[in-house]
């Protein structure tokens, strides 16, 4: 009886380690996934921007980038690869620069950060990105002082200063959104328990 339960419980711990492997190797994949999506994306973003300051300057052509207005109509987009862009977000303490979505879902943060709630113009603006190494998996390092950079679809560059990181939990939605600061980052932490959130006050307007 000692030896089955010996082997029942060999065979359900290599089960275990297996899975945790597969996990591992899955979200590893994941994360270079994305990653290819971001330097594929980036440059597009940046030429659509490049493009709309020339269309006005110059104030012809067609233009191969689409750009309308937002739904709530305070920030201009761009559609790149069937998804809307807002423009993109330069961090430069972390090495990082990201294209960021219009709104959010589970399936949209895979590919890129996205805005989660409000905007530049309301001065409320938060963005969630997924943990990978290529988004948001450092911004924790961050601290009171560092420069966060957004360039929208107009081409206007807004400066930002980290002020502080806090961790929330998945239920502190009103926090999340509501609060003081004109900027909010934030993504899980390892496990997905909670929520590292660093938040940043405008410097100016460009």
């Amino acid at each position: 009886m000692r030896r089955k339960i010996g082997i029942i419980s060999m065979i359900l711990g290599a089960a275990l380690i297996l899975a945790a492997l597969s996990l591992f190797l899955w979200n590893r994949l994941e994360d270079r996934q994305a990653s290819v999506s971001v330097e594929e994306i980036l440059p597009q973003v940046e030429a659509a921007i490049e493009e709309a300051a020339a269309k006005e300057t110059e104030n012809s052509g067609t233009g191969m980038y689409e750009l309308s207005g937002s739904d709530s109509g305070d920030m201009t987009e761009a559609e790149i690869d069937g998804h809307n862009y807002i423009g993109y977000i330069s961090i430069p303490a972390l090495g990082l620069e990201l294209p960021v979505m219009s709104s959010w879902s589970y399936e949209q943060l895979r590919i890129a950060p996205c805005r989660y709630y409000g905007s530049i113009t309301t001065g409320d603006l938060v963005i969630a990105a997924h943990n990978y190494s290529r988004h948001f998996k450092n911004i924790q390092r961050l601290t009171a002082g560092d420069e966060v950079f957004f360039t929208d679809m107009d081409g206007t560059v807004t400066i930002y200063t980290v002020a502080e990181v806090e961790t929330l939990t998945p239920e502190s939605v009103e926090e999340m959104t509501n609060s003081d600061y004109a900027l909010t980052l934030f993504t899980c932490t390892y496990g997905g328990q909670n929520r590292v959130t660093v938040r940043c006050n405008i410097m100016k307007e460009n």
